[in-house]
């Protein structure tokens, strides 16, 4: 399969006060079609800031972002936001859903924003409701739901405009170990079975655990990667982590 996502020498610099920090230093990275691949790092590694650059949410200082062979970092704002809306779903730690709409009406926002029929709407959001296994529970508020079942009206709007590339910010943060693993086995599924491209940024050697591949990232730098995982073998991952980083 291609490449969906290409991260070349990507950096980027803040000013704090005096100081210049380097929130990343050169990162490179690709993925390919078809697979979940997570970044893993401590707090403050550079991961949320890789995520907002990937996703067109900030503005790199040097590098390059081609996602599909679109070069976002070159785009005008409006461009970049309208390529985010339509090809990069995202899946946050907190849900990020409107509470006064239901299930169903929150998945289907996305499509409502870019005036698509609602008759194409409305097929879309069965389909996605089927595909996260929320058929009982589409017509339910957010409060009605657990935290499992919110993270995947979630990830079902994220897929809704069948992006190029999926981005997971921390997906389980809020989650159970039960509910969890079921977010993970999930991505995990929409990339192999489904085709779609994942990109998730995790501090758990257990979520990194059902990615394909996991780059390491530490003091905004690629220090190195982890492949041929095995599902739910944190122990595994955390050794190869603590070889890397240490």
């Amino acid at each position: 399969m291609g490449t969906v996502l290409q991260v070349d020498n990507l950096s980027k610099t803040y000013r704090l006060g005096g100081q210049q920090i380097h929130a990343l230093a050169g990162v490179s990275l690709s993925v390919e079609a078809g697979r979940l691949v997570a970044i893993m790092g401590a707090s403050g590694s550079g991961k949320s800031t890789l995520l907002h650059l990937i996703g067109g949410l900030d503005v790199a200082n040097g590098g390059t972002v081609t996602i599909e062979n679109n070069n976002i970092t070159r785009m005008s704002d409006r461009k970049r936001t309208l390529f985010r809306r339509r090809r990069i779903g995202v899946i946050f730690q907190m849900y990020n859903l409107l509470p006064t709409l239901t299930a169903r009406e929150n998945i289907a926002l996305p499509l409502l924003v870019d005036g698509v029929a609602i008759s194409e709407i409305e097929k879309r959001v069965d389909q996605m409701v089927e595909l996260v296994h929320l058929q009982d529970r589409a017509d339910h508020r957010p409060q009605a739901l657990s935290g499992g079942e919110q993270q995947r009206v979630a990830i079902a709007r994220a897929l809704l405009n069948d992006p190029a590339l999926i981005l997971a910010d921390e997906p389980t943060g809020n989650l159970d170990s039960t509910n969890a693993v079921e977010v993970w086995q999930l991505l995990r599924e929409l990339a192999h079975q489904l085709g779609k491209t994942v990109l998730m940024v995790t501090q758990e050697a257990l979520a990194a655990s059902y990615a394909d591949r996991t780059y390491v990232l530490k003091d905004g730098r690629i220090i190195g990667k982890i492949d041929e995982l095995e599902p739910g073998n944190a122990a595994l991952v955390a050794a190869r982590y603590t070889e890397l980083a240490d």
